[in-house]
């Protein structure tokens, strides 16, 4: 049976691409066979295009990477295709692709693209239906679980966003299964100290990791022999 892993974040830039490669090196060292999938990444044209996000995690975890679509401009992706005069597959798409993939591997990572509820097509699809989609799709046809972790950032605001983020999931039935913290001081403060504990307490939900601050800038090597360890 196949586990899956859908990895949303409480915003852009919160460590999303980072805490996947680490949930992925995790696997791949325990001798899983792992898939990660972008659905969508943005930003990738123009003089100065961003990287891959699914290059930075096959480098760093050693899995196996695969993106559905990418976009010139570092915009919400609907209105990045729209612009760009692209059509893109809707999110039924996506699920119907990544369903595909499941018998092949062990674990299936899905990371989103900026928060929850960016649009990721034409049709106002998000990563929330994704997350339902896939959760309901696999409760039906064969049980296999599917696991929705949330991203946060460390300081101050990350309360009421993670609140806002986890609230969106369980409205529609999908219950949230940790919180990764995504990039960790090297010396924390008040707020990050008390947000460590408060963000359980206020959510309900686990923190399962926590990745330290520049975690992305090691070496591959590095990053994999110390992933393990970011996990409670």
């Amino acid at each position: 049976m196949t586990r899956v892993v859908v990895v949303t974040g409480t915003d852009t830039g919160v460590g999303k691409t980072i805490a996947s490669a680490a949930i992925a090196a995790r696997a791949v060292a325990d001798g899983q066979r792992v898939l990660v999938v972008k659905p969508v990444q943005t930003g990738v044209g123009g003089t100065e295009p961003d990287p891959h996000d699914i290059a930075t995690v096959a480098d760093l975890s050693g899995a196996e990477v695969l993106e559905l679509v990418a976009l010139d401009e570092p915009l919400a992706p609907d209105t990045a295709a729209r612009r760009q005069g692209v059509a893109i597959p809707t999110v039924r798409e996506h699920v119907a692709r990544i369903r595909a993939e499941l018998p092949s591997y062990d674990l299936v990572v899905v990371e989103g693209a900026g928060g929850l509820l960016v649009r990721l097509d034409a049709e106002g699809g998000t990563l929330l239906d994704i997350a339902r989609d896939l959760t309901f799709a696999l409760m039906r046809a064969d049980g296999s679980p599917v696991e929705v972790v949330v991203v946060c950032r460390a300081g101050l605001g990350t309360l009421n966003h993670t609140e806002l983020t986890t609230t969106a999931l369980r409205a529609v039935q999908v219950e949230p299964a940790g919180l990764v913290i995504g990039a960790w001081p090297a010396e924390p403060g008040v707020a990050e100290t008390c947000n460590r504990t408060d963000l359980t307490r206020l959510t309900g939900v686990p923190v399962l990791a926590v990745v330290p601050a520049g975690a992305g800038s090691l070496a591959p090597e590095e990053f994999r022999a110390a992933a393990p360890a970011w996990f409670g």
